[in-house]
């Protein structure tokens, strides 16, 4: 099968990569807004979907995969932060609560088409500024949903996380795998 992952992600590469070997990476080429008037779970599957779809329409014959991650808190929703001011604002909003992680999947081929949300709850412990600072300085913030990355520097953060952790890093593997199977698009054996 020929698979393609619709996301110009290191990390959803790296994470489809523990189990499919050979597929291609084309990013979508998609407006990522969201419109936050509508309810999130509906436009972070809009978006996915816009991703998915905007790859498929020149590779009829492939998997597509294309997924996006937001951050959740309080009704708000924390992508991918603009600048440093506004990474330093989202972790001192996200520190010493919970707040969610969503990550959308949508998967196009020529004999189906399905789509899922993945939900993660992490909480945050009660650091200070000084903490959101050094971590700014390390750069790893930036390109990143709630502007962290757990599998990195961003761990020292995280007191607990409920739910896939690889969802937190952006590909729920093993839901994905699970769901490609189901749909006789990969097999394990």
């Amino acid at each position: 099968m020929n698979y393609i992952l619709a996301s110009a992600s290191p990390r959803r590469k790296e994470l489809l990569g523990m189990f499919i070997r050979d597929f291609t990476v084309i990013p979508a080429n998609s407006d990522e807004t969201f419109n936050l008037s509508e309810p999130v779970e509906n436009e972070l599957m809009r978006v996915t979907e816009l991703k998915a779809f905007s790859v498929a329409e020149n590779n009829h014959n492939a998997v597509i995969i294309a997924a996006d991650t937001i951050v959740l808190k309080d009704g708000i929703v924390y992508g991918k932060p603009r600048d440093e001011n506004d990474a330093f604002n989202t972790l001192r909003n996200l520190k010493g609560g919970v707040h969610k992680v969503m990550t959308g999947v949508c998967v196009i081929s020529p004999s189906v088409c399905f789509k899922f949300i993945d939900e993660t709850s992490v909480t945050f412990r009660d650091y200070d500024d000084g903490i959101i600072r050094w971590y700014l300085l390390t750069g790893e913030p930036f390109d990143r949903a709630g502007a962290y990355a757990i599998q990195g520097y961003g761990c020292m953060l995280v007191s607990k996380i409920d739910g896939d952790y690889y969802n937190v890093m952006g590909l729920p593997v093993a839901r994905l795998m699970y769901e490609l199977n189901k749909a006789d698009l990969f097999h394990f054996c």
